[in-house]
């Protein structure tokens, strides 16, 4: 299975990964930047984006991590830094927990998988909203101008989302809307939770927001199940995606768990 991917910079890899429902548009706000210091490797996941789905191929966080690292080798790259937003840290934290020796730093966006509990079903409200996304997205340019509709779509997501660009809110919106790989991912998440050992050398850093309603600290911050070496970040005025209300801090970041390996 190959999925699209973009390369650009040069330098040490760094492999982005985006969210459930997401695309690697969801990096512009930093992948360039990025692309100063890193070969920045940004891959849309299955049934996202511009990768197709294959109904066949499992979407649980672990197969999910050994999928990109087979895109790697197709690509002919040994190791490589990871940074994930939500689903997309999950998978990051599964690729240095099954294949440490491909894993130079992990710096985990708000990442998906920390959480005591599992959830075992879907919910109504994330399922409405993404047959919601589905039924409108071809129309996200006009609507998106709109400031009901930025409000109904963001208000969740970011305190910062009355400042969006419009580019941004439209390319969410429709990879959003979409994605025929938003619900497979979904149910590969359910029932599971992150909780495995990653060695001490690999440097972890995990960025969450204060104001992240997604996956709020009461219920999926759980430090005990995340590596004991790692180290934790809370961003001020930032919610689930933190690259676009905290871009320079998430750079700065990234970069300094990088540099851990220098």
């Amino acid at each position: 299975m190959k999925l699209a991917h973009e390369i650009q910079g040069s330098g040490q890899p760094l492999v982005l990964l985006h969210g459930m429902g997401s695309a690697s548009t969801a990096w512009k706000p930093i992948a360039g930047r990025l692309a100063e210091k890193f070969q920045v490797i940004t891959f849309d996941l299955p049934g996202h984006g511009k990768s197709s789905l294959d109904p066949h191929h499992p979407m649980d966080p672990s197969s999910l991590a050994t999928l990109i690292i087979d895109q790697l080798d197709d690509l002919g790259i040994e190791k490589a830094h990871f940074s994930g937003n939500s689903l997309g840290g999950w998978i990051a934290l599964e690729i240095a927990a099954a294949f440490p020796h491909r894993v130079l730093s992990v710096t985990g966006l708000a990442p998906a998988g920390l959480w005591l509990v599992p959830t075992t079903h879907r919910t109504f409200l994330g399922a409405s909203s993404r047959f919601m996304a589905s039924a409108t997205y071809k129309y996200a340019n006009v609507l998106m101008k709109q400031d009901w509709a930025r409000k109904l779509g963001f208000f969740e997501v970011s305190p910062q989302w009355r400042d969006f660009p419009h580019e941004l809110i439209v390319d969410a919106v429709v990879a959003y809307g979409s994605a025929p790989g938003y619900f497979p991912a979904w149910d590969g998440m359910l029932k599971r939770r992150f909780d495995k050992e990653i060695p001490a050398e690999i440097p972890v850093t995990i960025l969450f927001g204060d104001s992240d309603n997604t996956l709020p600290a009461q219920t999926s911050q759980e430090k005990t199940l995340a590596p004991a070496h790692a180290r934790w970040v809370t961003l001020s005025q930032s919610g689930h995606a933190p690259m676009w209300d905290s871009p320079e801090d998430c750079i700065a970041e990234i970069i300094r768990t990088a540099t851990q390996t220098a």
